[in-house]
């Protein structure tokens, strides 16, 4: 009688082993019951299986973070790029993810670096560079619609990085710095253009009050012996030789009225005498 109760008890023991099963807040289980998938999936918490009967696989539904390889890409402008991106993407369904497919992170993956390809081969150099958002949205779409059907997900696709050849970095790096000398030098243009419209300003306001040439001088002095040199030039101005100016124009004047008119000679040519024929 008592090998039969530990017996039994051996029996329960590996029944329970058996046939109890614990699932996590984040897994279901997909469960077939001689080989026919049960409609509905089990989780989380306690699951009972019926022994040799029942077979449970486990899915995950957290978010899983693929990272998608480095891939070779033409692109349309016939440049040779390299490209990798990271993949987010979580299981809907769990048992469509069983089911319809036999390794779905493996056929997921495939299908990101085949779409990668494919997507980024149709878009220039410049919208690759310059357009990833866009890119990324239409990675994201492609992969969606042809994942739904396994019962994924994809939530975001994001491309990490672009590795350019680098006659192309040097090229971009001529262009770039091209660019910005063009518009070093619109800028100072432009700031030759506005100090023209002040100076010109300035010239108006000092022509209308000739005082403030003077102040203006001034200051200039001011500040030229606040630095502290050794040699000081002082302008004069050319308003303080105009009464001597004046002055010797009226001494010339003058002196030309005074002068007497100087007497002309006038000259006669002899007369050539007359011809008297025989």
């Amino acid at each position: 009688m008592l090998y039969f109760l530990i017996a039994l008890i051996v029996l329960v023991v590996l029944f329970l082993s058996a046939a109890i099963r614990i699932l996590k807040e984040y897994e279901r289980g997909v469960i077939f019951r001689l080989g026919k998938v049960l409609p509905q999936a089990k989780g989380p918490g306690l699951i009972i299986l019926i022994p040799v009967i029942d077979k449970m696989v486990r899915v995950s539904l957290r978010l899983i973070a693929m990272d998608v390889p480095p891939q070779d890409i033409i692109t349309k402008d016939n440049v040779s790029v390299k490209v990798n991106a990271v993949l987010y993407f979580r299981v809907m369904d769990p048992t469509n993810a069983i089911i319809q497919v036999e390794d779905f992170l493996f056929a997921t993956s495939q299908l990101a670096q085949t779409t990668l390809r494919s997507v980024c081969g149709q878009a220039e150099l410049d919208e690759l560079l310059s357009q990833r958002d866009k890119i990324n949205t239409r990675l994201q779409e492609y992969l969606d619609e042809h994942t739904d059907p396994w019962g994924i997900k994809v939530s975001t696709v994001e491309v990490k990085h672009i590795d350019l050849p680098a006659d192309m970095q040097r090229a971009m790096a001529k262009q770039a710095e091209a660019e910005r000398e063009r518009r070093a030098k619109v800028i100072n243009a432009l700031g030759e253009a506005q100090a023209a419209d002040k100076l010109a300003e300035a010239a108006t306001i000092i022509r209308d009050h000739p005082i403030a040439l003077q102040l203006r001088f001034l200051q200039t002095m001011r500040e030229v012996a606040a630095e502290g040199n050794t040699t000081t030039i002082f302008p004069i101005p050319i308003d303080l030789f105009k009464p001597f100016v004046r002055l010797t124009e009226s001494l010339a004047s003058a002196a030309e009225e005074a002068e007497p008119d100087e007497p002309t000679e006038e000259t006669e040519e002899p007369e050539e005498p007359e011809e008297t024929g025989v």
